[in-house]
């Protein structure tokens, strides 16, 4: 390759904003909070005044399960009246990923207690998903989630609060049904595959264009470009064992059910053929079965 091919496709390369590792560098830097608070207004839909003295806090939630320990990098600030947020991308499908976003969210509300305190120490906790795969069966990019009464609809408490952002439904504009939504430019910036794509949503607002730029400086940065491929190999090859894992799981169900199908055949042969008077050594000889299996068959 030439180094004129080779500078041409370096220019062309830029890190998606979609691998985990990335997104953290984007939104986990207290210097440039002010794309983090971007998002958050827009997810949560509340002016960017509110998220005035907001930190991030370095402490990690501790992480209990085999896969999360492996590849989950989050953010989790907390804004200057005590609520806390965790923010997520996840780009492998987790079948658990209701379950798992309960058991965290319910971690960072308690911790928030120290022994001797009172619930009143306990602020308002929010878990924020961007998931870039099918997740929910809902017409909706965004969704949001609170404890409300099933048939009256009020609303128990506002300590916790759930938000999905699924980038799938964003680039199909499958899940847009409100075009007003101040977090479609975001996820569309996050969900984009091209330079060319993040270069349009860069001209829709000041923050975009500063993630962009950053993202074009880290991208030919060599140490964070190794980091970055290293990580893209990991999710790599997470995404071949779990399909490889759902292949044989396919092959050996098919197998399974055969078995079961053939088994449940013969059960039948058998009652008829016992109900008809035969003996057990011909019905043995009959369904190939031996006699203490015939005999198991009530």
């Amino acid at each position: 390759m030439s180094k004129h091919t080779k500078a041409a496709q370096d220019s062309d390369f830029i890190m998606l904003p979609v691998v985990d590792f990335v997104f953290k560098l984007l939104f986990g830097d207290i210097k440039h909070k002010e794309r983090l608070i971007s998002l958050l207004s827009a997810i949560l839909r509340l002016p960017e005044k509110e998220f005035e003295g907001i930190e991030i806090i370095n402490t990690e939630l501790p992480r209990m399960f085999e896969e999360d320990k492996k590849g989950i990098l989050d953010i989790r600030a907390r804004f200057s009246g005590g609520k806390q947020v965790d923010i997520e991308i996840q780009v492998l499908p987790s079948v658990f990923m209701a379950e798992r976003t309960l058991y965290y969210l319910g971690k960072m509300y308690t911790m928030q207690v120290k022994e001797g305190e009172t619930f009143h120490a306990l602020k308002k906790c929010i878990a924020i998903n961007i998931v870039d795969y099918e997740f929910l069966p809902v017409n909706k990019m965004h969704t949001v989630y609170h404890l409300n009464e099933d048939e009256t609809g009020h609303r128990l408490t506002d300590v916790v609060e759930v938000h999905f952002c699924e980038l799938k439904k964003v680039r199909e504009g499958t899940g847009i049904t409100d075009m007003n939504d101040p977090s479609i430019d975001w996820m569309r910036f996050i969900g984009a595959r091209t330079k060319g794509e993040m270069e349009i949503m860069a001209e829709t607002n000041e923050t975009i264009r500063d993630a962009f730029n950053y993202l074009q400086v880290i991208s030919n940065d060599e140490q964070k470009r190794l980091e970055y491929e290293s990580r893209q190999l990991w999710l790599m090859d997470q995404r071949t064992r779990e399909k490889v894992a759902r292949d044989e799981g396919r092959d050996e169900g098919r197998e399974e059910g055969k078995q079961e199908g053939a088994l449940q055949a013969k059960t039948g042969i058998v009652k008829n053929l016992r109900s008809m008077g035969m003996k057990t050594s011909d019905i043995a000889r009959v369904t190939g079965l031996t006699e203490e299996e015939i005999e198991d068959i009530k």
